[in-house]
């Protein structure tokens, strides 16, 4: 997200409960100006809303799709892709853990009652039936209903054996679908365009109610999704050190520089040629390093993913929504899956593209996300040190096995 785009969805923001905190002064204006704001604010998440199915099913088949086919390229990379699969899914579940005991010994605050939108929380089918549920019988019928993890699975499936056909056939089969996903962008643009009115009519009709307590929210749920980022940037930096051959403290210093950048730009691409200093400090052969950081930066974004998974447990508990095993299982799965899907998206983009389907597959309602969206600038600090450690962790890994060349320098 630039930080233009960023300052205008957060004046949004403030000024919708600054404006909704001082309407009830006058009782027949707050009750004008809400009937007004509660058609445009759920007119503008609609508009969003309805790009999440097409985008997830054209983001999953042509990412999905040319990561199995980068992996037939050579050991390095399957390997590569092989722990990607494994890290994501691990991170998700400890951020699922870390979330839960967090909000065990610090709940969210009551104010958050007054947040939830209107209707009632999305049913979910009984904690024995998710496993029978995987899979769908007609997958366009799991589209139409937005039953988000049967999708999910069924365009995994689908994409893996489409990497499997002849290229020609296959390049076919996706070009269509790259369009549909650049048309969708195109209409996500526009409606984010608008963002800073959609948010401030959302805010407007929290601000009527509780204003400062909607601030205390926001500040609360900063401080778990970052807790969460952080869990799993120890993990990733642990993982590198032992699984990497390094100890805790040669790793931390020689990711240091990275991170520091990595915050500083609060963008992993960014970070690319530090990430490259890092890696050759702690011995890995520029012939690994040059296919797990690329491949890395693309679809490794092993905090982002955490940090949904961590967005959706906090909403869940907003919303007194249940998590049973096997819901949490689910969107572990959705979670790994759609953060890989999310190539090369913008940050605004992609908050909704990977957010709302883990919501979606939980039971949780999603009315919050454009709230949570206004002060996204700050977990994402904290999304792209976690990215950046765990994408240096991955070439320590791989590149302890790799050959190294006499000759292979680390770039610079």
């Amino acid at each position: 997200m630039s930080r233009y785009a960023a300052l205008r969805i957060l004046g949004g923001l403030a000024l919708g409960l600054l404006v909704g905190a001082l309407l009830p002064r006058w009782p027949g204006a707050a009750e004008a100006a809400v009937a007004v704001a509660k058609p445009v604010g759920k007119l503008w998440l609609d508009a969003l809303t309805m790009t999440v199915v097409p985008l997830l099913f054209g983001l999953i088949l042509t990412g999905i799709a040319g990561a199995a086919g980068q992996a037939a390229a050579g050991g390095i990379a399957f390997r590569t892709l092989i722990l990607f699969a494994v890290g994501l899914v691990i991170a998700c579940a400890a951020s699922a853990g870390i979330a839960t005991m967090l909000l065990g010994v610090w709940p969210v605050p009551k104010a958050a009652a007054s947040l939830r939108p209107s209707g009632d929380v999305p049913a979910l089918a009984p904690a024995g039936d998710w496993l029978t549920g995987l899979l769908p019988t007609n997958p366009i019928a799991a589209a139409a209903e937005t039953a988000i993890t049967p999708l999910v699975l069924f365009t995994l499936i689908f994409a893996l054996a489409a990497s499997r056909i002849a290229p020609d056939r296959r390049e076919g089969l996706l070009a269509p679908m790259r369009g549909l996903v650049d048309a969708m962008l195109v209409i996500v643009g526009w409606v984010l365009w608008v963002a800073p009115l959609g948010v401030f009519a959302l805010a407007l009709q929290v601000g009527t109610s509780t204003a400062g307590g909607a601030l205390g929210v926001l500040a609360h749920y900063v401080i778990t999704v970052a807790a969460c980022c952080l869990g799993v940037t120890l993990l990733a930096l642990l993982a590198g050190a032992l699984l990497g051959g390094r100890g805790p403290l040669a790793f931390l210093r020689a990711a240091a520089p990275a991170q520091a950048v990595a915050v500083s730009t609060q963008s992993s691409l960014a970070t690319l040629p530090a990430m490259f200093q890092a890696v050759g400090a702690l011995g890995v052969s520029e012939a690994a390093s040059a296919v797990v950081l690329p491949l890395a930066v693309a679809v490794f974004r092993v905090a982002s993913a955490a940090a949904n998974v961590a967005v959706t447990v906090y909403l869940a508990h907003v919303h007194g929504v249940s998590l049973a095993a096997g819901t949490v299982a689910a969107l572990v799965l959705v979670a790994a899956t759609v953060s890989v899907a999310a190539v090369g998206l913008p940050a605004q983009v992609s908050f909704f593209a990977t957010i709302a389907p883990v919501c979606v597959a939980a039971g949780v309602p999603v009315g919050l996300l454009p709230l949570l969206l206004a002060v996204e600038s700050l977990p994402d600090l904290f999304r792209t040190l976690g990215n950046v450690t765990g994408d240096i962790a991955a070439a320590a890994i791989v590149g302890r096995n790799a050959p190294v060349s006499p000759a292979a320098s680390p770039r610079p």
